[in-house]
């Protein structure tokens, strides 16, 4: 049974979670005065058939991977929308993961000023995250989503049937944003995802439904209140000043983004603990334990040794000061109190 979150943003929208829901792409455009379709060459032959869209709708494949979310290929795909003269009225439809999600919310903000998208997210991590929100970006040589924009969806059709596909990495990159997102919420969250890590693992229809909803239902909440990141919408970035810092280290792509971020969970814990944040310090353990259910690195070490890395402290810290959360030299992390409060803007000394 497919599952609704109203985000209410301005404008709002709906995400619809299930099987299946793939196909309701063609009864969500079917306003539009034409459709453009924009998808990576691992989905395209997977899903592009199930969304029930016209034939002559354009279709347009990038190279998989973060190697498509650059301006090169960004405007490789403005051109092709401008080759098929689509107007203000049209909407075109991101088919793929977060890369493709972001290469597609920015592509939709600049055509013309802005045209209309439609989220239709194929991995856990585009699911539970990187979907909702509005937010768009490309890389630059300097440090990951340093250029983009904000940019709500029309809409988001989460099929959890694509999740069966996704190659083991990728879904333990999804479950990456799952613990950041149950911390974040609080402990009934936590004890929640501790009883469907076994099930997520297995890749259980039910207990991804669930947990999609979770995460999504919190974000949109967050994102309502926040669109823009100007408060309470930092708490989404726990774990990912780190986790930043690790992809530019290794070069992006190496290691997933959710793993990274999964890392820097750990690491947020651990200079919480050090520096006297964090008030409820059995939450360290509670997350190393789930992380290890989960079959995510609880710190940079087990990331060190699943990846054949040794990144140093004092590199990763340089690298963390091209995050586009800093404000002038200052690096700013987001640490837990406890489970379901964060401190936000707390500099790094």
């Amino acid at each position: 049974m497919a599952q609704s979150v109203q985000v209410t943003t301005s404008p709002s929208y709906e995400v619809r979670i299930g099987e299946g829901i793939l196909s309701q792409a063609e009864q969500v455009t079917s306003s539009y005065s034409g459709v453009a379709i924009l998808t990576d060459e691992n989905v395209a032959p997977l899903y592009l058939q199930g969304l029930g869209l016209p034939a002559e709708a354009e279709t347009i494949v990038v190279p998989a991977g973060e190697s498509s979310k650059s301006f090169e290929v960004l405007e490789k795909v403005l051109e092709r929308l401008a080759r098929q003269r689509l107007d203000r009225e049209a909407c075109l439809v991101a088919l793929g993961g977060g890369v493709i999600g972001d290469l597609a919310g920015l592509t939709a903000s600049l055509y013309k000023r802005g045209i209309n998208f439609v989220q239709c997210p194929t991995t856990l991590l585009a699911q539970v995250d990187a979907s909702v929100g509005g937010k768009t970006a490309v890389n630059l040589p300097s440090g990951k989503n340093l250029a983009g924009t904000f940019q709500q969806p029309a809409a988001v059709l989460a099929d959890v049937a694509t999740l069966a596909s996704l190659p083991a990495h990728e879904f333990e990159s999804g479950l990456g944003e799952v613990l950041k997102t149950a911390i974040l919420s609080g402990p009934e969250a936590l004890s929640s995802l501790e009883t469907d890590a076994p099930g997520l693992l297995a890749r259980d229809s039910q207990a991804l439904s669930r947990q999609i909803e979770a995460c999504v239902s919190f974000k949109a909440h967050i994102v309502a209140q926040d669109p823009r990141e100007a408060g309470p919408r930092k708490c989404l970035n726990l774990g990912h000043t780190f986790g930043h810092g690790i992809e530019h280290i290794a070069g992006f792509g190496v290691i997933p983004h959710g793993i990274a971020v999964a890392a820097g969970i750990g690491l947020a814990l651990e200079h919480a603990a050090t520096i006297g944040v964090l008030e409820e310090p059995d939450l360290v353990e509670r997350v190393q334990q789930l992380s290890a259910a989960l079959e995510l690195p609880g710190s940079l070490a087990e990331l060190e040794a699943r990846y054949h890395l040794s990144i140093a402290r004092e590199d990763l810290v340089e690298s963390m000061r091209a995050d586009k959360k800093n404000r002038g030299d200052k690096i700013h992390l987001v640490l837990p109190v406890r489970a379901g409060e964060m401190k936000l803007d707390v500099i790094l000394g």
